[in-house]
This record gives C-alpha cells, structure tokens and sequence, in this order.
C-alpha cells in the first residue's frame, strides 16, 4: 500500500536514479580515505558551500555533535537558541561527547535577541565561569521559519570580536537558502562549520555533510572515528548523496509551494488555525481549534485512510511536504480533514 507520509521530509526514499548510482558506485575504505565517491562527494561539497572542506557523517546529530567535539574543549558552555534541535533533541549528546554545557538564550524562531547574547558570553579571567567555547544557531529553524542574513551577519561579528567561532545546524539548508534567495555559500559566508543532511527532503537514505576549514575538518575526521564514525566502502552512500546535491536540491521549490497550497487549503477549514509566520520552508504548522475536530484527527484515523501523521506536540501539529507527496496527495488530506469535520 502507498501511504501519504506527512510524518517528515526524512521520509524520502532513493530515487531510481540513486539506487542505480548506488548498485555501481566506485567503493574503498573511507577510513583509508580510499573512497573515490566519497572523495568527490567532499570535494563536491565544499565548492558548493564556499568552505575549504568536508566531511561525510552517519547524521545531522551526530554531525552537529562532532562539531562541539572539535571547536570545544571539555567543560566549556555553548550558547545557542533554547529550543534549537541540538538542546531539544539530540539526547543531551553535549554533555556526554564534548563534554561541554549549554548556555540555552530565549529565542523566538531561532532568532536570540543579540544583546542578550553579547551578555552571555563569559570570559576565562572569571574563576567562577565556564569560558564560552562557541556560538550555535539552526537555520532553517525546525519550527518552520528562517534566519535572515543580516542577523546572521550580525550574530558572526559579535562572535569574531569575542574570539568565538560560530557553528550551524543546517539541516535544511537549502530550504533556508531556497527561502532567502541566496546561494548556499553566501549564507555560509557567516558561520565557521555548518552541517546539512542529505536525508530531509534530498531522498539520499543516509548522511549529513560537516563543512568548515581544513584544519577544523582534519581534526573532526579523527574525532568522527572516535565517536565510531569511521566508515569504510561508504561510497554507495556517497552516490546517492551526489544525486542530492546535484540534482535533488534544484527541485525543493516544489516542496515549498505544496506546503503554501496546503496551508492554504487547511486555512479554510473552520477550526484550524494555521501558523502563516512559520511557512518558510516546506512545514505546514496549524492548531486545531475546534474540540471535536481535535478528537477525530488522530493518527489512527489517519493512518485507515493511508496517510501517515506525527501527533500533535506543545497543541501543534506538522504537516510536511517532500518529493513523495504531489498536490493530488495534498488534496485527499483536506478532503479526508473535511470529511472528519463533516462527521
């Protein structure tokens, strides 16, 4: 049966394409650095981001966590936005890899108030303080929305007269250029490392890329083997991450005009509320007003009907699309949404 799966843009499956490119890549032991597709696949990566190198990983988290590895030393604080992916889910990896704490700021939409962050920075000639070792933002943010290159612009010089580098978690960063207009490597301009994968929305099965200096990467590259990193034929996933980045990123507009069109559609329904300031990007955040409608929507009812949801969390729900879900799949969910209202 095919489902509907508005659950993430993780979801994608390797395209035709990509399982070809897979079955016939070019293979050697990565950790020899003997592997021809991952090599290009580096080599691909850091001209396309405007960065020196790059650095294949098993995942987003542990990308963003063998960032803080190797910018940080033990003990130290990082301060970044409270509700970012790496305070809220990444397991409390900070304090277990890098062993360093997180100095969590308020944030609306990811965007920390840049006073507020100025203050925050702690130096070493205070023997009761932890130094602040590094600055984090995420951009895209996971609630839908996305960073502007002037606070971004902003935020890198307050770290540079600090002496701190600034690490993002770009998960979705070529949603979040996509959305700012921008070539990836003018966004990149304004951070020292940045990780994105190639698993949320590229359709590549697994992987994220850690770009940053030479230096920064020859010592992340050892810190990936230690924290179990080290892969060795990891080319077959090299190859499908080739095709994500050249071909499967071009395409994320699609993606961000279904999620419009269905934010729209779901607008219309009374007793939904949509959160029209979180529509950057390819989510569809809304709240369900109604009661009785919130009662009939639950993955169960969806999941009948072939269309796959994550509950509601803090009263909100996301919907997201993806390279799997067309404007005819968008239209059976508010019919569907509908039809519950209706009975």
């Amino acid at each position: 049966m095919k489902f509907i799966d508005l659950r993430s843009d993780t979801v994608t499956e390797p395209t035709d394409r990509m399982r070809t490119a897979m079955a016939e890549a070019l293979v050697g032991d990565d950790v020899y650095e003997d592997d021809p597709t991952i090599k290009l696949l580096e080599e691909y990566t850091a001209k396309l981001t405007g960065k020196e190198a790059a650095l294949f990983t098993p995942s987003g988290t542990f990308a963003n966590q063998l960032a803080l590895f190797t910018h940080c030393n033990r003990g130290e604080e990082v301060i970044l936005p409270h509700d970012c992916h790496i305070v809220a889910h990444e397991v409390g990896g900070a304090s277990v890899i890098a062993g360093v704490q997180l100095r969590a700021i308020e944030s609306v939409n990811g965007k920390m108030d840049i006073d507020k962050v100025k203050k925050a920075i702690r130096y070493v000639d205070d023997i009761h303080y932890p130094e602040t070792g590094l600055i984090c933002i995420e951009n895209a943010y996971s609630d839908g929305t996305v960073l502007s290159l002037d606070y971004m612009k902003e935020l890198h010089m307050v770290a540079k007269e600090a002496g701190l580098k600034v690490h993002m978690d770009g998960a979705r960063l070529f949603n979040a250029a996509l959305s700012m207009k921008e070539e990836v490597s003018e966004v990149l301009k304004y951070v020292d490392s940045a990780m994105f994968c190639l698993s949320k929305g590229l359709c590549a099965p697994v992987g994220s890329m850690l770009v940053g200096d030479e230096e920064f990467i020859k010592k992340a590259r050892k810190k990936r083997k230690l924290m179990g990193g080290g892969m060795r034929q990891a080319g077959i996933l090299g190859a499908a991450g080739l095709i994500a980045l050249k071909e499967m990123r071009l395409r994320l507009v699609e993606d961000h005009e279904n999620a419009k069109y269905m934010a729209e559609e779901l607008s219309k329904i009374q007793g939904i509320e949509v959160l029209k300031d979180n529509l950057d990007i390819n989510m569809v955040f809304f709240n369900i007003t109604d009661n009785r409608l919130k009662g009939k929507m639950t993955q169960e009812a969806f999941l009948k009907e072939g269309i796959k949801i994550n509950p509601e969390e803090d009263n909100m729900m996301r919907f997201v699309c993806h390279y799997y879900i067309s404007k005819s799949d968008i239209d059976t969910v508010i019919n569907f949404i509908h039809r519950l209202r209706r009975y």
